[in-house]
């Protein structure tokens, strides 16, 4: 009986560090996290196993798994990082097109199987295909440090009207290519998470060094700094703003008090520049001013780039937050990956009130979570664009909430396909965008 109490007792005290660990990554978390990502890909097929960005995919039909394989995930959902984590529908591409609702266009996305972006149809055809490899670009070693697997994928990309595309490697840089894929010019100046291209054609990207020490901080070892660098559309740097400066210069410096005393402190995920049309809406945002999230903070904040300083900043209804977008009604539209009971929700808020006026949650039928990354984009005909990430699933939402289109990323890997490539944005363009261009109809064969 004593021994009984006594495996018991460790059991429960075990269990609770796991919590707090997680929760305050303490000691062994990073080291867990980093053995299932290791886990992970031993769990792909040989020629995926190096390369990519992969997650256990949900909802997977149960004979698509061997008990072998079972075993194995269900030690990996016991990591902090999975736990919670189901199996996926064994379903690929458009899986639902409702036409009377769904808003029309065009479905241009990345996802982590590879250094690569699509142009789909909303039947799911492919209209045409961007590729260009790391190795192509830079075969010498990294001068800095970064994950090697972030060399294998794009983590965003910027489709213009006339074919090119600006794509970002993770940590590494940012790269713009023609519309057969042919390199224009490459920058290695550690962009990561997002792009955006402003009205003006400058190309604004967050970007990031590492430090060791600062004169108002204290910190406990190497740190990531994150910065807004505006570029010209030849590549050439224009400015280059500090995220964590931006918010010691300003009223809002107290958020820091929760950052991390080392590594990626603020792990900045969105940079958006508002417009003129957004700016008329409130005199609390100005056109030019940039939208940005840090998820460590569960914080979003404007930064005025002239000022070099936060001008508004706002956390509180959600956590590990993703892409923030201003509205041309003055709302923001705000992907909340944990905020919602440990579940995922997109919600649409006046800035100013803090009212929520839409959200989309999960429900028991329509189960909805992506720990990580995640994107949401309003279109034209009010229709609501969800990409759940860690799902490899996008799909369009009406106002009512009923789902009238849905993708599922058709890249696989495992013996049974029990992984599937992190989706991480699907944008929905209007075809508008391609009426006065030929390369799109040549490219299909339709011209």
């Amino acid at each position: 009986m004593l021994k009984k109490k006594t495996i018991f007792f460790i059991a429960f005290v075990s269990f609770a560090y796991g919590i707090v660990t997680a929760t305050y990554n303490l000691f062994p978390y990073s080291a867990l996290r980093y053995g299932y990502k290791a886990a992970q890909h031993l769990l792909t097929k040989e020629e995926t196993r190096s390369s990519g960005f992969w997650h256990v995919a949900r909802q997977m039909e149960d004979e698509a798994i061997s008990d072998e394989q079972r075993e194995g995930i269900e030690k990996l959902a016991s990591l902090p990082y999975l736990r919670g984590s189901k199996a996926a529908k064994d379903v690929q591409d458009v899986t639902i097109y409702d036409k009377t609702f769904a808003q029309d266009g065009f479905n241009f996305y990345v996802s982590g199987h590879g250094p690569e972006a699509f142009l789909l149809d909303m039947q799911g055809n492919l209209l045409h295909k961007w590729r260009y490899a790391y190795e192509e670009i830079w075969p010498d070693e990294l001068p800095f440090d970064e994950w090697e697997i972030h060399k294998t994928f794009w983590r965003r990309a910027h489709l213009f009207a006339n074919g090119d595309v600006l794509a970002v490697f993770e940590g590494i840089g940012l790269v713009k290519i023609d519309k057969d894929s042919k390199l224009l010019w490459a920058k290695q100046i550690r962009s990561h998470h997002d792009v955006f291209v402003d009205g003006q054609e400058q190309i604004y990207t967050l970007t990031r060094r590492w430090r060791q020490e600062h004169d108002k901080l204290s910190f406990e070892g190497k740190y990531l700094e994150d910065f807004v660098t505006v570029l010209s559309m030849e590549g050439r740097e224009i400015r280059k703003v500090s995220v964590l400066e931006s918010f010691l210069n300003s009223d809002y410096a107290s958020l820091l008090i929760n950052t991390a005393r080392k590594g990626d402190i603020l792990h900045t995920n969105t940079v958006e520049v508002i417009d003129s049309q957004v700016a008329a809406t409130s005199p609390m945002f100005k056109e030019g001013n940039v939208l940005i999230s840090s998820p460590t903070l569960h914080v979003i904040a404007v930064i005025d780039m002239e000022l070099e300083k936060v001008v508004w900043a706002l956390s509180g209804m959600w956590k590990y937050q993703h892409q923030p977008t201003l509205l041309n009604n003055g709302n923001i539209l705000l992907f909340d990956n944990l905020g919602d009971g440990g579940k995922s929700k997109v919600v649409e808020f006046n800035p100013l009130t803090q009212n929520v006026v839409w959200a989309y949650r999960s429900t028991l039928e329509n189960e909805f979570l992506s720990k990580t990354s995640g994107s949401n984009q309003r279109l034209a005909n009010g229709n609501t664009l969800i990409t759940e990430s860690n799902n490899g699933r996008a799909f369009e939402v009406t106002p009512d909430k009923e789902i009238v289109w849905e993708f599922m990323n058709p890249f696989r890997a495992g013996d049974k396909k029990e992984l599937v490539a992190t989706l991480f944005e699907v944008v929905r363009l209007n075809n508008s965008m391609f009426a006065d261009e030929t390369w799109l109809d040549i490219a299909t064969g339709t011209n």
